[in-house]
């Protein structure tokens, strides 16, 4: 079973009340843009509890995989994971949106020929790495071994 929202809590964290992120985004309920760059949080009175930020954001990532469905190197390597890797994709595309993820191809290269430890190489030699060491290392973890053992404890 999917595990996608409860990785995206945990990766973006939760938190009810609007904040800025890291790039000065009002953003609420763990990554989701609710307004332009710069923008004051005293526009943003109010909070999202977590089973409506849940609902939201599970909206948010099946608009994803259609649109990482559309390309076709993302859509093959979409149809060589499993589970878990698909859910890496998936919050690989969340954070740095499907551009962003497409731009990987060496990676998606990769999982289209099977080769997870490949796969996982290319993602720990990234900017990508270097900006979100503890997400991508555990992505890479999690792509490199199929499974969700690398988040036991922390979801």
């Amino acid at each position: 079973m999917s595990q996608i929202i409860a990785i995206l809590n945990f990766e973006e964290g939760y938190r009810e009340a609007p904040y800025l992120d890291t790039q000065g985004f009002p953003t609420v309920a763990g990554g989701i843009r609710i307004g332009p760059k710069g923008a004051s949080l005293s526009n943003y009175i109010f909070q999202v509890p977590r089973r409506v930020g849940d609902v939201w954001k599970q909206c948010i990532v099946e608009k994803k995989v259609q649109e990482m469905n559309q390309r076709e190197l993302v859509r093959l390597a979409l149809s060589k994971c499993n589970e878990a890797r698909c859910d890496v994709l998936i919050s690989m595309a969340y954070q740095m949106g499907v551009d962003g993820l497409a731009m990987f191809r060496s990676m998606l290269t990769a999982v289209t020929q099977g080769d997870y430890d490949a796969a996982a190489n290319a993602m720990l030699d990234s900017l990508w790495a270097k900006q979100t060491a503890g997400r991508a290392r555990r992505h890479a973890e999690a792509m490199r071994s199929g499974t969700y053992d690398i988040y036991r404890g922390l979801l």
